[in-house]
């Protein structure tokens, strides 16, 4: 099944009116040494004076320990909701209706503006001073995901434990302290999207408002400006991380941030990126004449075929210098038999399929009749077709039953399949036992917003949005150039066929930023699949690698 829906993983507000943040700070300042001494989530969800028209800010507090990979770690939780308007909201205006007169504008069904609700959960570290402790903002993407993956697989306090390349059983599921939590490197905000998770919308035009490329990023960039104000961080080293969808949601939020908001960022961690729809692997044949996505997926392609011993030539020792070898044929012969077209030469032609069939474990028919150009559903359909089993399409490590044999494409992805219960069960547990937050609430793991959304961006320099493919590419380069010690840091699971690990290489080596800033980008790539940390092995390396890029980049002691 070909879905955009690229992050169930996957691939996660407003500023605080100015007549409203000294209360707010000064209550916060007053209950944090209370907090600190409860170890207990609160019975109930308190309210704080950040108020909207349709919704009010809440939070519930707890305290709790974790030991990251040795390390003991105190640390104190807030489960909570911002609130968020979208572009064009007027602060001065909106404060002119508190009160009595937003309740008689409400009575008189005076259709309110949209509003946003952002559900977060951020983890501050104990024993340390919070002005130059980094702060690292995380969301999956979708878009239309919450940040559930994130949160209960990478690097939240707990962790849940899922088979490593099948499907895990079901319930009861194993919650464990996670030893490669990122608290032991920077506090943690975890945010849903705007109508994900907790997180809920409403107003007039709401979808038209927070549903779209930039108002995404937009209401993002808003819930950011309000953390840092509701919780005194503007002063401490600044980080985003997106996964899936969100490696172009951080790109448009941080050229938004600090070219519009005067908002530098010491660093930004895509995982699982695609930051140019056009070199995406599902449906490249909606978009004829433009073969990259064949060149970039192919690595991958013969990367699950090495993992499932599907190679006619035998399966070579080591992945990674395999992997060099078909990526240097991608980029040679098979992208220019590809630029061919129509004029290949048959001889040639018989050539590159043989070759394309013996890296990526397909009949040479198969790969002739496809005109040399296999598209993520067929080869996740087809690698495996002989024993009936589907090929998983975030992590090709896993297979599946395949739901119709005579289907030319996968009809679902088995590693969706094996894993999202465990999340989704585990997370809906946590949260409310031990964070205190949702009684009475449901937690929207992922919700279809495909009907509403508005795929046009304006890109850096352009005086309006464009209808075309999404390419943000351009604002990353512009938040690289606005900000010359912006450090990038790409990370990519081999096995990953949503964003294939080649595409984000090959993306980033194509940024439009002089010679001398591609040293700020650094690449990591592990042997797991789009949600990398899905294998524990994989997972202590992104830890180990992410927390080595913050400490190296916070200017902490400079």
């Amino acid at each position: 099944m070909k879905t955009f829906l690229l992050a169930t993983a996957c691939l996660s507000l407003l500023a605080v009116p100015a007549l409203a943040q000294s209360s707010a700070e000064a209550k916060t300042k007053a209950t944090d040494a209370s907090r600190r001494e409860s170890d207990k989530p609160s019975a109930t969800s308190t309210s704080s004076p950040d108020e909207g028209v349709l919704f009010h800010s809440e939070h519930a507090d707890s305290n709790g320990t974790v030991s990251v990979e040795g390390q003991a770690i105190a640390y104190h939780a807030v489960a909570g909701t911002l609130i968020v308007h979208p572009k064009g909201w007027d602060d001065a205006a909106a404060r002119e209706k508190t009160g009595a007169d937003a309740a008689k504008a409400l009575d008189d069904k005076a259709n309110p503006d949209a509003e946003a609700s952002i559900f977060y959960v951020a983890y501050f570290k104990k024993g340390v001073p919070s002005a130059d402790r980094p702060i690292t903002f995380l969301y999956n993407g979708g878009p239309g995901s919450s940040t559930v993956w994130l949160h209960m697989g990478a690097f939240g306090p707990r962790r849940v434990v899922t088979a490593d390349d099948s499907h895990t059983p079901a319930a009861p599921y194993r919650l464990v302290q996670n030893a490669y939590s990122l608290l032991d490197a920077s506090d943690l905000v975890f945010i849903d999207a705007p109508g994900t998770g907790f997180s809920r919308i409403a107003g007039k035009d709401k979808e038209k408002a927070f549903y779209g490329v930039d108002a995404d990023a937009y209401a993002f960039s808003q819930f950011i400006k309000g953390f840092l104000s509701k919780y005194g961080r503007w002063n401490s080293p600044k980080y985003l991380f997106g996964e899936s969808y969100g490696t172009p949601r951080s790109a448009v939020v941080v050229n938004e941030l600090e070219t519009g908001d005067a908002i530098d960022f010491n660093g930004v961690v895509l995982l699982s990126q695609i930051l140019n729809f056009d070199l995406s692997a599902d449906s490249p044949e909606a978009n004829p004449g433009t073969d990259e996505a064949y060149v970039v997926t192919l690595p991958t392609y013969a990367a699950t075929a090495w993992y499932h011993n599907r190679l006619a030539g035998g399966r070579p020792a080591q992945l990674e210098p395999y992997l060099a070898e078909v990526e240097q044929f991608a980029n040679g012969e098979y992208a220019s038999a590809l630029q061919a077209g129509s004029e290949l030469d048959p001889t040639r032609r018989q050539a590159v399929a043989e070759k394309l069939a013996r890296y990526t474990g397909l009949p040479v028919g198969y790969v002739l009749k496809a005109n040399l150009r296999i598209d993520g559903g067929e080869f996740e359909k087809t690698l495996q077709d002989a024993d009936g089993l589907t090929t998983g399409r975030l992590d090709t490590r896993f297979s599946g039953p395949s739901m119709d044999p005579l289907s030319k494409e996968a009809d679902y992805d088995p590693q969706s399949a094996a894993i999202s219960s465990a999340y989704v069960s585990s997370f809906n547990d946590y949260v409310r036992k031990d964070l205190g937050y949702g009684d009475g609430r449901t937690y929207k793991p992922e919700i279809d917003v495909f009907k509403d959304w508005k795929n046009d961006h304006q890109p850096p320099g352009a005086p309006f949005a464009l209808p075309s493919i999404l390419n943000v590419m351009p604002d990353l380069a512009s938040a690289m150039k606005y900000n010359p010690g912006l450090k990038v840091m790409v990370n990519g699971g081999y096995y990953d066929l949503a964003t294939p690990f080649y595409e984000g290489w090959y993306e980033d080596h194509h940024l439009q930023i002089p010679a001398a800033l591609n040293s700020n980008i650094e690449y990591h790539y592990y042997q797991s699949g789009h949600m990398v940390y899905a294998h524990e092995a994989s997972l202590k390396e992104l830890h180990d690698n992410v927390a080595a890029f913050i400490r190296k980049t916070d200017n902490v002691g400079r």
